[in-house]
């Protein structure tokens, strides 16, 4: 099956489901991206220039696009979407120009129905497209914040303790020393602590400027502001015993049920207050269950989170075990800050997935 016949077939699954296709324009404003995804991004990005010079970009994804059309024509109003067509980024080895289909459901109130809904048209779409065999796995920023928060890290830490479970170094890399160096320039470290990359590093460029110095070992200001950057990031913040129970609640795997009897256990232990997102999860788990999903073929991984900060609680892929990459056919969310990120004067509960059809398309 060819990317455009997936396509097509997916868009024909989701509209009989009532998501409404729409297509966002491919031109979109550049800095969202950035503002939400980080500098990173940028150099994936394919970037240009409207005639008033404002920064533009072939569109990266789908989910920013739908969610300012959906602002921009129905607020708050609950909708759902589907979409299917090319997105641009910068992949070496691989092209620029591929295709993505996938849902957005916007504004419903039933989270947790809405949760598995989700999963479960994912699901119908990879069978519609011959994947058999698909594994599930799933993850739940919602448990792993409120964790956190229940522990009493500070946010700064909180945003490091995250980078670090995404990036899959885990929380020892959190724990380098102070040498003579971090003790010389704990006020400095200190003033950038939980300020965002870019902000952090304008901050420090400012202050080598105001002193004079462009170089320092061969090293430019912002090479050097790069190396203030990893240092304060390298500041753990955390107790031996939030760290203890981290590292426990990190260690636990299997199906939802199971998962959701260690997590209840150790919160237990640990006298932490985690009965809303337990409830939700569990309720998740349930709503599966009644779609006739098969929940104990679905492993949930502790380890398994997103470093955008708009992710607020489900998240799931689906992988194709026949791929030696490991990289997911689909991914999906719940993403319920992001568009409050884009302007809505409240935060809107959405959730949705997206098919990477090269990779199902192109498959061995």
């Amino acid at each position: 099956m060819t990317e455009t016949e997936a396509t097509i077939a997916l868009i024909a699954l989701f509209e009989r489901e009532g998501y409404a296709r729409i297509e966002p324009p491919v031109l979109q404003p550049a800095n969202t991206f950035i503002d939400l995804s980080g500098e990173d991004i940028r150099r994936r990005m394919f970037v240009t220039q409207d005639a008033a010079g404002h920064e533009l970009c072939l569109r990266p994804e789908y989910t920013i696009p739908v969610c300012l059309q959906h602002l921009a024509e129905h607020g708050a109003t609950p909708r759902g979407y589907s979409y299917g067509g090319p997105v641009f980024r910068m992949r070496p080895g691989e092209t620029g120009e591929f295709m993505q289909a996938g849902i957005e459901s916007i504004g419903r109130t039933d989270a947790t129905a809405a949760d598995a809904e989700v999963l479960g048209l994912a699901l119908e779409g990879i069978d519609q497209l011959g994947l058999a065999g698909s594994k599930v796995r799933l993850g739940d920023m919602g448990l792993l914040n409120d964790l956190i928060d229940a522990l009493g890290v500070s946010p700064a830490a909180k945003r490091r303790v995250i980078r670090a479970i995404v990036s899959g170094q885990g929380l020892g890399s959190l724990s380098e020393p102070e040498g003579q160096a971090q003790t010389e320039y704990a006020g400095l470290l200190a003033a950038i602590e939980g300020q965002a990359p870019q902000a952090a590093k304008a901050f420090v460029e400012d202050i080598l400027s105001i002193a004079g110095i462009a170089k320092v070992g061969g090293r430019s200001a912002g090479e050097i502001a790069e190396r203030f950057l990893a240092r304060a990031g390298n500041r753990s913040g955390l107790s031996e015993e939030a760290r203890g129970v981290l590292e426990r609640y990190l260690a636990i795997k299997g199906d939802p049920d199971q998962a959701a009897a260690a997590i209840r256990a150790l919160a237990d232990q640990a006298g932490l207050d985690l009965s809303a997102a337990l409830a939700a999860f569990e309720e998740r788990t349930g709503f599966m269950a009644a779609r006739g999903l098969d929940v104990s073929r679905f492993h949930f991984a502790a380890t398994f989170a997103r470093n955008l900060d708009y992710y607020t609680g489900f998240i799931f892929e689906i992988q194709d075990p026949r791929r030696e990459d490991g990289k997911p056919v689909v991914g999906g969310g719940r993403y319920d800050r992001l568009l409050q990120h884009l302007g809505a004067a409240e935060a809107i509960p959405a959730v949705g997935c997206s098919f990477w059809l090269d990779r199902i398309a192109g498959r061995p």
